[in-house]
């Protein structure tokens, strides 16, 4: 049981630090390629469509066990720490207030485009052979 509630609050840390991101991108205190890391993080983090779907097995799970938790350590990292803390507290109240993560269609779409381009490189190789 007790595996259960780390894993519960490892994933509760992760949905608020993405959010945590969504509000450091705006920080006027926020370097330049601080606010390029929490842009990707967070478009990647509230998309409703994942990069690698999750009826994929074991792949569909690797970019949220994997890539969102480095994309959030890396822009962790970057931020200053008044920064990281002043927008942690404003997540913290969104998540209270609120009870769920805002969503960013720019993302989905910058997702599907994604998918788009690679479908598309395969048919161009394929063709080519």
């Amino acid at each position: 049981m007790k595996i259960m509630k780390v894993v519960s609050l490892w994933a509760r840390r992760i949905k608020r630090d993405a959010v945590m991101l969504w509000f450091a991108r705006k920080h006027p205190d926020t370097p330049m390629l601080a606010k390029i890391v929490c842009i990707v993080a967070v478009l990647y983090a509230l998309s409703p469509i994942d990069l690698i779907p999750d009826f994929i097995p074991i792949l569909g799970y690797i970019d949220d066990a994997l890539l969102l938790p480095a994309m959030i350590w890396i822009a962790v990292r970057l931020l200053p720490p008044q920064v990281l803390a002043l927008c942690r507290e404003q997540a913290d109240d969104w998540m209270r207030q609120r009870g769920f993560k805002p969503r960013s269609y720019i993302g989905a779409v910058i997702v599907v485009a994604i998918w788009c381009l690679i479908a598309y490189l395969c048919w161009h190789w394929m063709s080519v052979l």
